[in-house]
């Protein structure tokens, strides 16, 4: 393996969560932004922002270019430091606080669009190199996999749907099973919290229906946030949509509402 390649792997191991967290959102939501603003060279990319995730939600984000959803996953994600603002994952975690590290690491992970699966790996192995392992020295990522762990792997395997695939390269899949792929690896870690950018972009018909069965089936297990352009795709899966503008929150509530709502014609769904 090129030195490449594992800087690349090192990357991604120490952004993922693990396998066991130790969030409390017994008295609340599993993830709490209140006033969150955020300013790059003068332009307000978020205007104190209030948005909060229960626990075990599916939410959907949707808005218009520019309306804020990529700063606030990487509020969340501890990519952008909020110029003010409250920021919690459960109820004693500050995110403003935390690195991206560690914010990883107690339970929120995130999948951008374009997929960061290692081609040259196949399926199975992509899913191993993810287990949460001792990575202070490289031979223990390779080292003999424990019954707990391999079943860990099939059952993540049968949940993206991948069993069939997992001796393939990862190179060889279609850009949807790549992104199930991505998931999988999250998975490896059972994240308290998934952030998902854009999953059906670029998907055919069939593979954006398996997506949303799969982001469907994880909320319950997991709290997912989905940011969609895909109207379609948004009204399959969504029970409760928040619409961003201007930093801010415009709207929120069922498919139904944010379709009715006249603010939300005028500046997005009407474009």
């Amino acid at each position: 393996m090129s030195s490449g390649t594992d800087n690349r792997l090192q990357t991604l191991l120490d952004e993922l969560p693990p396998a066991e967290s130790d969030v409390d959102a017994s008295h609340g939501p599993i993830l709490y932004l209140e006033k969150i603003s955020v300013s790059f060279d003068g332009f307000k990319a978020l205007d104190e922002l209030t948005l909060y995730i229960d626990d075990g939600e599916l939410r959907c984000i949707i808005g218009p270019n520019g309306a804020g959803k990529t700063t606030m996953m990487d509020v969340i994600t501890g990519k952008t430091r909020p110029d003010s603002g409250e920021a919690f994952f459960g109820q004693t975690l500050d995110l403003t606080a935390m690195d991206e590290y560690e914010i990883a690491h107690a339970g929120i992970g995130r999948k951008f669009q374009k997929p960061t699966v290692f081609p040259a790996h196949s399926v199975f192995e992509n899913l191993e190199l993810a287990l949460h392992t001792n990575k202070n020295t490289w031979h223990t990522l390779f080292a003999r996999l424990t019954g707990e762990q391999y079943d860990r792997i099939q059952e993540v395997l049968e949940t993206v749907g991948l069993q069939q695939s997992q001796h393939r390269l990862a190179a060889s899949l279609s850009h949807g099973q790549k992104q199930w792929l991505e998931i999988g690896m999250l998975l490896m870690q059972n994240p308290r919290l998934l952030l998902v950018d854009e999953p059906v972009a670029g998907m055919t018909h069939q593979e954006s229906e398996r997506t949303a069965e799969l982001l469907t089936g994880l909320a319950g297990r997991h709290s997912v946030v989905v940011v969609e352009h895909d109207m379609d795709f948004i009204r399959s899966i969504a029970n409760k949509v928040t619409v961003l503008h201007e930093g801010r929150v415009l709207a929120e509530g069922s498919i139904e509402q944010v379709q009715n709502d006249p603010g939300v014609i005028e500046v997005y769904l009407g474009e």
